[in-house]
Formats: structure tokens, C-alpha cells, sequence
């Protein structure tokens, strides 16, 4: 008798298993396709190992590349009215037999080439053209292909938060800010100290400038908190909420990663050492310099040497694969 319960037992749990990975993994496919721009998105399908739902096999890819990728993440500050400008810029760079993850914050002040538009700050080339002039923008400042892109606004980035139950977060000093022109809706009201930050408290943190530091200091913040969300999505608790966490992002994020480059991406991700990420400023302090454009203060570079900087950081891992 006891044998019959043990063996009845182990099948309701493996039953259980699977409906559990069923559904994360359709999350995760439904997920996907509703966020990509991708033309052609190839089918999501394909062998018999895989988990079923009816008729339809659905398998997360293995990423099979042994070539970098850099993936350029920006967040917008439209409010979801127009277009704007780039709010933050960040550049995710991923070595796939290392498993090194370099993520530059660039400068949105940082003064360069805007492809048909002359010189201009980094962050003109969203309102100017888009994603498409950003990335464009961002690969010859820093001589290195960005082959995706991923965008969202401010209400994505607070869902994000939201959905992950939030961050703790160390709040460096005391955070106040208030704007009419946004009828208040994005003012800044934090507390120092250690902290649990909603999505509304994350992204007032990671949007404050008025410092001595300005945007030196933001961008140090925004890498921080990214590489935090990235903990935590990466934790049990993060696998947990993830069907919840992305119904609730899609709305607000627009990628052309295809769906099956984004599910290799995440079964690569989970491989990644999260606790030792290469969080940089771009351009470092050692390449910056101060100028004035008519009656504006920008942030000057030497670009040759900005690439050079990265290239050496990228060979460090090439010789630490061999």
C-alpha cells in the first residue's frame, strides 16, 4: 500500500514539474513575441526532448555563438508623449565563452559625431533619429558593432521594479527634486540609507542629478541598480515571478532581439557571473574633457583613445579565454 501512495505521489509531482515548466516556458515564448520589432522572426519550435503544449514543441535555445555581442539599453525620458531624448544610455557587452559582462554607462552630455547632423550631445541622436541614429551614434564613438538594441520609457522601467518586488538598494544621500513641468509626476523625494525601493523610488533614484557629480554620479547609480535587477531576476525568487514580471513589461519594451535570440540570451544569461560585472563609465574620467559650445558646458573626448580604452578591456578577455 505504502508503495502505491509513494509511486502515485511521485507521479502528481511530476506531473506538477512539468506544468510548472510548461507554463514558464510559454510565458517566456509569449513574452518574446510580443516585444520584438523583428521582421523575421524565426519559429520558436523543434525537437523531441523538448517541453509540448498540444501539438506545438517549444525548447529554449542554447547560445551557440563564440562571438561577443553588445547590446545597446536605453532608457527614454518621453513619458510615453513623443519621442525625447535618451535618458540613459548603457551598453551591455557579453564575451559568451568567458561569461564576462562588461556594462558602460555612456555620458548622454558626452560631445560627438551625430551621423547627418554634425556635432551635438550623445543624447540628441534619439530625438534626431531614433534607436536606429542612437546606435549608429553609439558604434562609431566607440568602434565596436552594437548588434541590438533594447528601449523602454520610464512606466516600463517602474514596472520592471514593481514586478520584481523591488530593490534594496543603498541610498547614497539624501534626494530631493520637484518639477512643474511635469505637474510633479517625476519628483524626487529619497532618503539616505539602506533602503526597499519600489519602481517609482528605483527610478527616482536612478534620475537624480542636481550633485556636485551631476551625471557622473547617476550613471554610477543607474549601473548599480541594473546589476541588482539583474541579481535578482536571476535569483529563485525572480524565476518564480517571471511569467508575472513579463506580462507586465511588454507593454512598455520594444527590442529587435527575435524572439529565439532572446530566449538563447536568457539561457546564456543564467550562466553569467552577475557578481562581477565590469560596471564602467564611458568615457572614463582620465579621457574627458571640459568644453563650451556657444553659451554650453558639454563633456569633450579623444575619440581615438576612448577606442582604444575599450579594445584593451575587450583583449583582456580574449587572453583570458586562451
Amino acid at each position: 500500500m505504502k508503495k502505491k501512495w509513494l509511486k502515485i505521489f511521485s507521479s502528481v509531482l511530476l506531473l506538477s514539474v512539468v506544468a510548472v515548466i510548461s507554463y514558464y516556458l510559454y510565458s517566456i515564448v509569449h513574452f518574446t513575441n510580443s516585444i520584438s520589432i523583428a521582421s523575421n522572426r524565426p519559429p520558436i519550435a523543434t525537437s523531441s526532448n523538448s517541453s509540448t503544449d498540444g501539438d506545438q514543441t517549444i525548447e529554449i535555445p542554447k547560445w551557440e555563438g563564440k562571438e561577443r555581442i553588445n547590446i545597446l539599453l536605453l532608457g527614454g525620458d518621453s513619458r510615453g508623449e513623443d519621442s525625447g531624448r535618451s535618458d540613459s544610455i548603457l551598453v551591455a557587452s557579453i564575451d559568451p565563452v568567458s561569461k564576462k559582462v562588461h556594462l558602460f554607462s555612456i555620458l548622454r552630455d558626452t560631445y560627438v559625431d551625430i551621423p547627418g547632423h554634425g556635432k551635438g550631445r550623445l543624447n540628441s541622436a534619439f530625438a534626431y533619429g531614433g534607436t536606429n541614429l542612437t546606435r549608429q551614434t553609439v558604434s562609431e564613438l566607440l568602434d565596436i558593432p552594437i548588434h541590438k538594441y533594447v528601449y523602454t520609457d520610464f512606466v516600463g522601467f517602474i514596472a520592471l521594479v514593481d514586478a520584481l518586488g523591488g530593490v534594496d538598494i543603498e541610498v547614497e544621500r539624501d534626494m530631493h527634486y520637484t518639477s512643474k513641468a511635469d505637474q510633479h509626476l517625476y519628483d524626487i523625494d529619497l532618503k539616505k540609507g539602506y533602503q526597499h525601493l519600489d519602481g517609482n523610488m528605483a527610478l527616482q533614484y536612478v534620475r537624480f542629478r542636481k550633485e556636485a557629480r551631476s551625471d557622473f554620479a547617476r550613471t554610477e547609480r543607474q549601473r548599480k541598480l541594473i546589476s541588482e535587477i539583474a541579481k535578482k531576476m536571476q535569483s529563485t525568487t525572480g524565476l518564480i515571478k517571471l511569467p508575472g514580471i513579463l506580462e507586465s513589461i511588454s507593454p512598455y519594451i520594444e527590442t529587435d532581439l527575435s524572439p529565439k535570440e532572446m530566449l538563447k540570451l536568457a539561457a546564456l544569461g543564467f550562466d553569467l557571473d552577475l557578481d562581477h560585472i565590469d560596471e564602467q563609465q564611458i568615457p572614463p574620467f582620465s579621457l574627458l574633457t571640459n568644453e563650451k559650445v556657444g553659451h554650453a558646458q558639454v563633456l569633450g573626448v579623444n575619440k581615438s583613445k576612448l577606442q582604444a580604452y575599450v579594445k584593451e578591456l575587450f583583449d583582456a578577455d580574449t587572453s583570458a579565454n586562451e
